[in-house]
């Protein structure tokens, strides 16, 4: 079992930076990566960033250049920098973990960008 907890959510202008934080505990060592999914209302939830276990970093196009994802092995803590935000960035942000064929969520964050 893996457990993740997201944090650092809030209501920000556009603009503006956040950076939220996903914290796995559990049984860690077999996750193979982990990633950022976000949901807007009335829309189906979307891969925003993804890093694997070896640092490869991916990230969907309407963030590039924009946020960043990385992690932290001694705090099992993945992140994501948000920056220049958008309103249209506005969704509850979800934390990934891949591990062999299953895949574990956090209950999210909610991320508010105002115009």
């Amino acid at each position: 079992q893996v457990q993740l907890v997201e944090s650092g959510g809030g209501l920000v202008q556009a603009g503006g930076s956040l950076r939220l934080s996903c914290a796995a505990s559990g049984i860690i060592f077999g996750i193979s990566a982990m990633g950022w999914y976000r949901q807007a209302p009335g829309k189906q939830r979307e891969l925003v960033a993804t890093i694997a276990a070896g640092g490869t970093t991916t990230y969907e196009d309407f963030v590039k250049g924009r946020f960043i994802i990385s992690r932290d092995n001694a705090k099992n803590t993945v992140y994501l920098e948000m920056n220049t935000l958008k309103p249209e960035d506005t969704a509850v942000y979800y934390c990934n973990a891949a591990y062999g064929i299953m895949n574990y969520w956090g209950r999210g964050t909610q991320v508010t960008v105002s115009s």
